[in-house]
């Protein structure tokens, strides 16, 4: 059976809200503090198993109190768990995160999730993988080791699915071994110098992509949509409204691991990024990362 695994970070976030983000050397009250577990990596697979993806979770944690609830919740979501590595030597990695207004600004303390050599993933790809399978990965681990993974992934017939974020540069083969890149405008603008808000600047940024070596690349708008551009065509998806938002922290990581799913199961990119678009917008409506990850009988019908 082909399945989804995900080389990436798994954090434990700490979130408070406030009403107005702190300047520098400003202290400001905060309120609704609560813990999640979250990652990029976690998130986008903790996504892809609740929407219906057979899931394999590669990482490491720390041997702490995090480390436990992070694989726990995991594997409630129905992420198997075998491949995450615990840590003699660094601590879970967290993120502290600040919501303000329904956005969020992070910071990252990676910890354990820097551990994972490129010989590492490559060992687990060589036990674990199979050609036709799906693969995830990100920035917030060892930048080495993930761009050693994508392109070892693509070597053994793995559909490569990469989401460089936080933004770093991205070398020539890399590109080249990436079926699907997703950016968002932020790291679209690192990646390409254009920071695109219109279907014309999205199109400028994909030809700049192609230049570089990306074949297929989905652009997310946030609230705008997003786009897609590569061997199915091009076209756009508009955002899925929704009544309010509460916390957009998952909502990028679950559009990903929905896609994730949905082309697993056979979609055409279209269709996938239509089921994703709705996916992202049931999870804005709930606080936090992981918990406001919605099941797949959560999401919300196409209208």
């Amino acid at each position: 059976m082909k399945k989804v695994i995900v080389f990436g970070s798994m954090n434990m976030d700490l979130c408070v809200s406030c009403k107005e983000a702190p300047k520098a050397g400003e202290t400001v009250q905060g309120y609704d503090f609560f813990t999640n577990p979250g990652g990029k990596g976690g998130n986008q697979a903790t996504a892809a198993a609740r929407l219906g993806a057979p899931t394999k979770m590669a990482g490491c944690v720390g041997q702490d109190a995090f480390g436990d609830t992070l694989l726990q919740t995991l594997e409630k979501s129905g992420v198997d768990c075998k491949l995450v590595r615990r840590s003699g030597k660094q601590s879970t990695g967290v993120a502290v995160i600040t919501r303000t207004g329904g956005e969020n600004r992070i910071v990252v303390s990676g910890g354990a999730n820097l551990e994972l050599t490129a010989a590492d993933v490559e060992a687990l790809l060589d036990t674990n993988a199979a050609a036709g399978d799906i693969f995830i990965t990100q920035y917030e681990c060892s930048l080495q080791a993930v761009q050693s993974a994508i392109c070892a992934a693509k070597a053994r017939g793995l559909f490569t699915l990469f989401n460089p974020a936080p933004a770093h540069e991205i070398a020539q083969n890399v590109y080249e071994c990436t079926d699907l890149l997703v950016v968002n405008e932020t790291e679209c603008a690192f990646l390409t110098g254009i920071c695109p808000q219109t279907e014309r600047e999205c199109t400028a940024a994909f030809e700049k992509l192609c230049t570089l070596g990306c074949r297929n690349s989905v652009i997310t708008l946030g609230a705008k949509g997003s786009m897609y551009s590569g061997s199915e065509g091009s076209f756009f998806a508009e955002s899925y409204p929704v009544e309010k938002v509460v916390d957009t922290t998952a909502a990028g990581d679950t559009f990903i691991g929905a896609l994730a799913a949905e082309l697993l199961r056979g979609a055409t990119m279209q269709q996938a990024m239509r089921f994703a678009t709705r996916a992202s917008a049931a999870a804005i409506t709930k606080a936090g990362a992981q918990q406001s990850i919605p099941t797949l009988q959560e999401v919300p019908r196409e209208k």
